[in-house]
C-alpha cells in the first residue's frame, strides 16, 4: 500500500515518482483491502494494455478477462489475481518504460508494488513453498554449496541429469534451467589483504576516486572473477580499491519473495557496514545491478525515515555509471590495446531502471574497432522464477527474442551486465558460447 496520492497539476507530464512503501501499516496486509486495490489496477490494465509484452502478469491478467463470464474484470475470480501476482518478478519495467498512469498521475498506479504488497500478504498467509525459501536464501545456500571440498562436487552434480530429475522432484527446480557454479575460492578471499596501487586518487564530479566494492552475494561466490576484474579495471584508471569491511545478501531475493522483515534484517546487517565505507571517504560499488537498485531504491522507499539508508543511496553506484562520471571529467583511461570486434550487448532491467542510461555501451563503445548490438530487452531470469520448474519455460519465452538478437549477430562476445541474464542467453543459445562480463571485456580492452 502506497501513501495517499497527491494529485499534482501536472498530471501525467510530470516525472514519475515513487511514493513510500507503508509496509508497517497493519492495513497493509489486509486481504480484503489488498483485493480491492488490485481490482482497481486490473481494471486500468485491461483498459490499456501496453505492458502485454513485458512479462506473463499482463497478458495471465488479461485472460483471466476475457475468458470471465462479463469480460471485466469483475468476472475473475478474486483467487486468481494470485496467479496474476506470482508471474511478476518486480523487474519494474512496466513502471519506468509502459505506463502512463504512475505518480503523479492521479490514478497513481505502481503496478510492481502493489505486487510487492500482494507478495507480502502471501508470505505472511505461509502461502510459497519451502523451495521459494531455500532459494532465496542465497547466503545460507552459498556457504554450504561454496565449502572447501564440496564445492566442485556440487558444481558437478548439478549438471548430472538424473541428480537434476531429482532436484526437480525433491525442490520443484527445472532441470533444464542453469544453476550458478559455486566457488569456495570467494572474491573476498581472492582479494583479501589487498593493497591499492593507487597512492594518490583524485575526486571527480560525484566520485571521490575511492571506491569500497560491495562483492554481493552472487559476485562473492558465484563468479568471483568480476570482482577482481573490477579491481583490475578501476586501479588501471586511478581508483583505489578496497572492499568493505563484511557484507550479506541485499534483500533482493527476501524482497522477491514478500518477506520484508527479512530485508529489514539485511538492511541492518548492510547499512552500518557501507556507511563507515563511505565516512572513511569512500564510494560504494556493487557488480550486480539488482544490488545496486535495492540501496538506489527499494530500501529508500521502505525506509524513508532511516538517514543511513539514504546516504547510502548517494553513495553507491553501477561500475560503468561510475566509470562514466569519471569520463566525464577527463578521468578514464582511453588507452585501450585490443579490439573486441563485435559485441551483443544485453541491458538488464535493474539497470534500466536506474535512470543511468546506458552507461556501459557509452563506455565500451570507446574501445577501438567495436560496435555494439544493444538489446534492451528483459531476460525473463529474476533470480530465481528462471529456476522454478513451473515458470522456467515461460521465462525462457520472455527471453527468446534476447536470444534471437545473440544468435543472429554473428558476434565475438556477448555480454549483459547481469551475469544471471547471461546465463539465460547461454541456456537459449545452446551452441556452448559462453556469456561474458562487459567488466570483463572491459579488462579485455585495456590488456590487464
Amino acid at each position: 500500500m502506497s501513501a495517499p496520492t497527491e494529485i499534482h497539476r501536472e498530471g501525467s507530464l510530470g516525472a514519475p515518482t515513487r511514493h513510500p512503501l507503508d509496509w508497517r501499516n497493519p492495513d497493509f496486509y489486509d486481504q480484503g483491502l489488498l483485493f480491492a486495490e488490485l481490482e482497481r489496477i486490473f481494471d486500468i490494465c485491461h483498459g490499456c494494455r501496453r505492458c502485454i509484452s513485458l512479462c506473463n502478469s499482463f497478458p495471465t491478467l488479461f485472460d483471466l478477462v476475457d475468458n470471465s463470464e462479463s469480460m471485466e474484470v469483475d468476472g475473475v475470480n478474486k483467487q486468481d489475481y494470485w496467479k496474476v501476482v506470482d508471474n511478476c518478478y518486480l523487474c519494474d519495467l512496466c513502471y519506468m518504460t509502459k505506463c502512463p498512469y504512475v505518480p503523479p498521475h492521479e490514478w497513481n498506479l505502481d503496478f510492481p508494488h502493489t505486487m510487492l504488497r500482494a507478495k507480502a500478504v502471501k508470505f505472511r498467509q505461509g502461502g510459497f513453498k519451502a523451495r521459494d525459501k531455500i532459494l532465496t536464501s542465497t547466503d545460507a545456500v552459498g556457504a554450504l554449496a561454496g565449502a572447501p571440498g564440496l564445492a566442485p562436487v556440487v558444481n558437478a552434480v548439478n549438471k548430472i541429469g538424473l541428480f537434476r530429475q531429482g532436484l526437480q522432484f525433491v525442490l520443484g527446480v527445472h532441470p533444464k534451467a542453469i544453476l550458478p557454479d559455486y566457488h569456495s575460492s570467494t572474491a573476498r578471499k581472492r582479494l583479501a589483504g589487498h593493497r591499492s596501487t593507487v597512492s594518490n586518487p583524485v575526486p571527480a564530479g560525484r566520485t571521490t576516486g575511492r571506491v569500497a566494492l560491495f562483492a554481493t552475494c552472487y559476485g562473492n561466490r558465484n563468479e568471483p572473477h568480476i570482482a577482481e576484474d573490477l579491481f583490475k579495471v578501476f586501479e588501471h584508471n586511478g581508483i583505489e580499491m578496497t572492499l568493505v569491511e563484511k557484507e550479506q545478501c541485499c534483500g533482493m531475493p527476501k524482497l522477491e519473495l514478500g518477506d520484508l522483515e527479512a530485508v529489514e534484517r539485511a538492511k541492518n546487517a548492510n547499512v552500518p557496514v557501507l556507511l563507515a565505507a563511505i565516512e572513511a571517504g569512500c564510494d560504494i560499488v556493487a557488480p550486480v545491478p539488482s544490488c545496486v537498485l535495492m540501496y538506489k531504491q527499494e530500501l529508500p522507499l521502505m525506509f524513508p525515515e532511516d538517514a543511513g539508508v539514504q546516504k547510502v543511496k548517494q553513495h553507491i553506484f553501477d561500475p560503468f555509471e561510475y566509470l562514466a562520471l569519471r569520463h566525464r571529467e577527463g578521468r578514464l583511461n582511453t588507452a585501450f590495446t585490443r579490439p573486441l570486434g563485435k559485441v551483443s550487448y544485453h541491458v538488464p532491467c535493474h539497470q534500466r531502471v536506474q535512470n543511468i542510461g546506458l552507461k556501459t555501451r557509452d563506455i565500451l563503445t570507446l574501445v577501438p574497432d567495436t560496435t555494439l548490438d544493444v538489446i534492451e530487452r528483459c531476460s525473463g531470469h529474476d533470480g530465481t522464477y528462471a529456476v522454478k520448474s513451473e515458470y522456467h519455460d515461460i521465462s525462457m519465452k520472455i527471453c527468446g527474442p534476447v536470444v534471437k538478437r545473440v544468435g543472429d549477430a554473428d558476434c565475438d562476445h556477448y555480454a549483459s551486465d547481469c551475469p544471471m541474464a547471461g546465463h539465460q542467453i547461454e541456456n537459449g543459445l545452446q551452441d556452448g558460447r559462453k556469456p561474458e562480463h562487459p567488466m570483463t571485456l572491459l579488462r579485455i580492452a585495456y590488456g590487464l
